[in-house]
């Protein structure tokens, strides 16, 4: 029952809903109090308010963001609670005493100062916007960008400038409960003083030097960026916060391109979510400022999204576009086709050929490229279950999608089924559940199902744990929970994790990273992932949700993995381990195979979770798979040979293209350089024609041609 009202008021857990009824509850009570009047209850209720406020702003709650569209936004219930104070005072019949006027002349004062406070904070924020966000972009040498406003005046400063209130309300309590209005006038000074000296602290952030430059400036410090390193090949991603991943996916790649790269992202959220890396990034959210960049030395524009800002740079036509995708699997969104759009389409192997020329939506065979896919080079061998380890099973299905197929995900039909198997299997398996980090937000009976697994999960964990028959290792787990903290310190502490400082025009100005830090930063997340893992028993339950531990990762500790219909599937083959696909549209076994690639080499699961016991005995017995050699062939199929390496085949696809795009280019110039000469030479013709026609004289009347008379 809990749970199910933790998921109707949409707040993070059971604490959160605590916090949200008390909030709630609490003014009615407030009421009630000043009507009463009782100054100690009022007090009480008073205090549950504020903390209750407080800590759902602080988890960033669903709740607070839902009353403030319905006008009981956060001002509203502080006014509410003065108001409120000012009633019990006249209940205790202090109408005539002077503190009743000076609680009444503080709250108008007090909420005089908002305006401007607000409008300060606001006008900071603006100007401190910028048209164009970089990273390792040297931006520094070319614009001046002053430092922002301490970090503790402008986060969550409505909230803190509210609570500037707390000291008047405490001391006009005060007064009330002891009969003396000294404490309450001592509380209001203390409030109006703290309240004016917030405004006074922003006030010189919004004139003289420390104003940013302007739109024009930053962007014509950008093009000289842009001038002199001259970017030729570009990554360009636009999506929402989520999807983050499929620009991330591609950054590796991106580091060890021959050519030198750019990433183009459209969106701020994308930017803050991004992934470290070596490569200059520019975060441009406005299209007429994309397309007024200076991207002339561009050669090869890779799009790794189908979405709508895509027209942004593909109207460029100096460069070649390209679509590169964040997956590659029997999805319809792998043959979409908006494809079309692009001079190519990159896919792994011959797979993502085949596909496009099924699906005939109009992407011409000639402009398919097999690439293979770089991002899979941390995908290790299967060599089998290590000896003394208990078998892992990956559980780790896709999202519902945005059309409601069953056949989407098998969370919703299935996923339940899958887990109580696995849970209950015999010999014993470990289960990682891995969900798509999508689930659950287009269907709600995806998040039941997930929230139902999630729990069947930790329930068998919890029972795996009082078992005898598993003994953990405490002393080596102590050990790796010291090493994730050390480690996790240290990676805060180089990404300036609880800096005071930093908003987006700081962090454009000191965004250069240091290679020596990068390279550090690398070697620490894999020192995580190798710490993580030893963190907690071989044998127990995992829910894994996050961008940690990457799901590559959890390929490498699983021995198999239980999936759906997408990218996970194809990029799990080049482990060679045995996997199963859930039908989950029912269709049966055989149409599920002829309709989708990426399984034929797979155990077909209903919905039941019928046919999981032979994926378990090919974990427990790689002898007797039989479909062993048939991952093989697939692998070939989907991803492409191992030699040359994926990273020399996406190189080369580069370099072709790029001699494509430079080769129109010079050809466009010859022919406006020849269409040029050649009006040129007409305009030279007419000219000269022009001065002989003016030449020779016309002979006047009478004239005899300039004989002499005789």
């Amino acid at each position: 029952m809990i749970s199910t009202a933790i998921r109707v008021a949409r707040v993070g857990s059971a604490a959160e809903l605590a916090a949200a009824i008390l909030m709630v509850a609490g003014f009615p009570v407030l009421m009630l109090a000043a009507l009463v009047p009782s100054v100690p209850a009022f007090a009480a209720a008073a205090a549950v308010t504020y903390l209750a406020d407080h800590y759902l702003h602080h988890k960033g709650s669903y709740l607070i963001n839902r009353l403030g569209k319905v006008r009981a936004g956060l001002p509203i219930r502080f006014l509410i609670r003065e108001l409120l104070l000012v009633l019990l005072l006249a209940r205790l019949s202090l109408a005539d005493n002077l503190i009743y006027y000076g609680a009444i002349a503080c709250f108008i004062a007090f909420y005089g100062l908002q305006a401007p406070h607000g409008a300060l904070v606001q006008l900071i924020r603006n100007r401190r916007r910028m048209p164009v966000v970089t990273r390792n972009v040297d931006l520094s040498s070319r614009i001046r960008i002053p430092d922002a406003p301490p970090y503790v005046l402008l986060h969550r400063s409505a909230e803190k400038m509210l609570h500037l209130d707390l000291a008047a309300v405490v001391g006009i309590l005060i007064a009330a409960q002891v009969k003396s209005s000294l404490i309450g006038f001592v509380g209001i000074g203390l409030t109006l003083t703290l309240a004016t000296l917030y405004v006074l602290a922003l006030a010189p952030y919004v004139w003289g030097r420390r104003i940013p430059p302007n739109a024009e400036r930053v962007l014509a410090a950008v093009d000289e960026w842009l001038a002199e390193y001259k970017p030729e090949t570009v990554l360009y991603f636009s999506g929402s916060k989520d999807s983050a991943y499929q620009v991330n996916m591609w950054l590796d790649t991106m580091e060890k391109l021959d050519s030198r790269p750019l990433i183009i992202l459209r969106e701020r959220v994308i930017l803050a979510n991004l992934a470290p890396t070596t490569v200059p990034v520019v975060c441009v959210p406005g299209g007429v400022h994309l397309m007024n960049l200076d991207l002339s030395t561009v050669r090869v524009a890779l799009y790794a999204a189908n979405v709508g800002k895509n027209i942004h740079l593909l109207r460029v036509p100096t460069m070649k576009h390209v679509f590169i995708g964040h997956g590659d699997s029997d999805k319809l969104a792998s043959v979409n086709p908006y494809s079309k759009v692009y001079d190519e389409v990159w896919t792994a192997g011959r797979a993502g050929r085949d596909r496009y020329a099924l699906a005939d939506v109009g992407v011409r065979d000639e402009d398919i490229v097999e690439v293979g896919r770089p991002q899979l080079a941390p995908i290790r061998t299967w060599q089998g279950v290590p000896d003394g380890r208990m078998p892992t099973v990956l559980y780790a299905p896709t999202w519902e999608g945005w059309d409601g197929n069953p056949g989407n995900t098998s969370i919703v039909l299935a996923g339940e089924n899958i887990v109580r198997e696995l849970v209950a299997a015999d010999p014993p398996v470990r289960v990682l559940y891995k969900p798509h980090p999508f689930t659950g937000t287009v269907s709600q009976e995806a998040a039941a199902a997930h929230g139902r697994i999630t729990a069947l999960v930790e329930k068998a964990a919890a029972e795996r744990a009082a078992d005898p028959r598993f003994v953990p290792d405490p002393a080596a787990q102590a050990r790796a929970a010291a090493e994730l903290q050390r480690v996790e310190a240290r990676l805060a502490q180089l990404s300036g994790a609880g800096s005071d400082r930093g908003d987006e025009a700081e962090a454009s100005r000191d965004g250069l990273l240091d290679t020596a830090t990068h390279e550090e930063v690398a070697r620490l997340r894999a020192e995580w992932n190798d710490a993580y893992w030893r963190s907690f028993p071989t044998w127990e339950h995992r829910v894994i949700t996050g961008a940690e531990p990457p799901l590559y990762d959890c390929f490498n500790v699983s021995d198999a993995m239980v999936s759906d219909i997408s990218s996970v599937v194809s990029d799990f083959i080049a482990s060679g381990k045995p996997y199963a696909v859930t039908d989950s549209a029912g269709v049966g076994a055989e149409e599920f195979k002829r309709n989708n690639t990426a399984v034929r080499a797979a155990v077909i699961l209903t919905n039941s979770a019928a046919g999981l016991g032979e994926l378990l005995s090919a974990v427990r017995d790689p002898a007797a798979d039989p479909l062993a050699e048939d991952r093989r062939e697939l692998k070939q199929y989907l991803l492409g040979p191992d030699e040359p390496t994926s990273l020399e085949q996406f190189n080369a696809a580069v370099a072709d293209l790029a001699l494509k795009a430079e080769t129109r280019n010079v050809g466009l110039r010859s022919r406006d350089a020849a269409a040029l000469d050649q009006a040129e030479a007409e305009t030279a013709a007419e000219a000269e024609l022009t001065d002989a026609v003016s030449g020779q004289r016309v002979p006047a009347a009478g004239d005899t041609g300039g004989a002499a008379p005789a």
